[in-house]
């Protein structure tokens, strides 16, 4: 299917619910024959063979319904040539410490860590860390793949994502419009490893990215209100993958907690059956989840789709959730009086404005948001 085919959008209703919740499910996006194929192929795939780059899952959305309803919504992007191979073995809770530094089977929620992409994970010590917090980051970060070359931008995490996006260490996220994630078996039962999301915490993301920039220019952990460690989780080095702030406006008494009485919000699982898929924005906390109750491993093709006008001269394989770098954190070249991180600071704070197709919802939402405050 080539972009541009109106073959299929999501109707007024859907952008007005995507617009409001932040995810959208789009059903039977996929046909069943793609859908067998990238099965196939999985379960084809030698030991350590790495699929990424397959076509038979690029093919998801480069051949689906998908590519037309995100022209509609979104605009033009590339057609991805990669993908994040998503699949989760069933499994029952474990006694390892998670990115967030807390026990997986004292997770509540089938072990959601809620995050939003673009975001250093370095693997969680599986010991007790000891010493002062500064200690602490220094000796977390120094743990990651390239050993310890200090405080910069150049730090990179196990996920490939750097610390810092930018020279300057002003943004510490990286950035896209889009994340899609097509489902390839049955997910329509909580507990089969879904991908959870934190409904409307997508516009509360962009509010305190708007309140970051007005502090002093810097976004992301490490900015102003938001701490990069969490010195006080059970392995005292757990990412801080949400503000404070964010987390305590979604979580109420009746929130589950971990044994030492932290709250957590208690996110939505996305239910889908194979051929199904979801589009939700960037800004939206999401986390995999733990596959308890699955009869076969969770399977879900994951995209990160850009706008095209933000970076016309930049190519973007689908896979990255740090595009303004290298995959690796190589530093790309850009033409003059084009600053890549402040057009990403720019979509961060209005995270509307790339999305073409969406201006007529976005309006009415905001329309209706501003009669209830008043």
């Amino acid at each position: 299917m080539e972009q541009g085919s109106t073959l299929r959008k999501l109707t007024d209703d859907e952008k007005r619910r995507f617009y409001a919740d932040g995810y959208v499910i789009v059903r039977q996006a996929v046909p069943k024959a793609l859908v067998e194929a990238a099965r196939n192929r999985i379960r084809g795939a030698e030991r350590g063979e790495n699929l990424w780059m397959d076509t038979a899952l690029t093919d998801l959305v480069n051949r689906s319904d998908l590519t037309p309803v995100l022209n509609d919504a979104l605009g033009r992007f590339d057609p991805p040539s990669a993908c994040q191979v998503g699949i989760l073995k069933r499994r029952d809770p474990g006694e390892s410490f998670n990115n967030v530094g807390y026990r997986d089977c004292d997770m509540p929620y089938f072990g959601a860590e809620l995050h939003m992409d673009g975001n250093i994970t370095i693997r969680s010590p599986q010991e007790p860390m000891e010493g002062t917090p500064e200690e602490i980051y220094r000796r977390h970060i120094a743990s990651g793949p390239l050993g310890d070359i200090g405080r910069s931008a150049e730090v990179l995490g196990h996920n490939h994502t750097p610390l810092f996006q930018d020279p300057e260490m002003t943004l510490s996220l990286g950035s896209f419009n889009a994340f899609l994630f097509v489902c390839l078996n049955d997910q329509t039962e909580e507990g089969r490893g879904q991908t959870m999301v934190l409904p409307r915490s997508h516009h509360a993301s962009e509010q305190f990215f708007q309140w970051q920039r007005a502090q002093n220019g810097c976004i992301g952990p490490e900015g102003p209100g938001w701490s990069r460690l969490d010195t006080k989780a059970q392995n005292r080095c757990g990412m801080v993958y949400m503000p404070d702030t964010m987390r305590d406006a979604f979580t109420n008494a009746d929130s589950l907690t971990t044994p030492d009485g932290r709250r957590w919000p208690k996110p939505t699982p996305v239910l889908m059956e194979p051929g199904d898929a979801c589009i939700a924005t960037y800004h939206i906390l999401h986390s995999g989840s733990r596959n308890e109750r699955g009869t076969e491993s969770r399977k879900n093709i994951i995209f990160r789709i850009r706008n095209k006008s933000r970076q016309p001269g930049q190519v973007l394989t689908g896979i990255s959730d740090h595009p303004d770098r290298g995959w690796s954190g190589e530093w790309l070249e850009y033409e003059p009086g084009n600053n890549p991180w402040e057009r990403s600071k720019n979509a961060m704070c209005d995270q509307w404005a790339e999305w073409e197709g969406m201006a007529g919802a976005v309006a009415e939402g905001r329309k209706s948001a501003e009669t209830a405050k008043a």
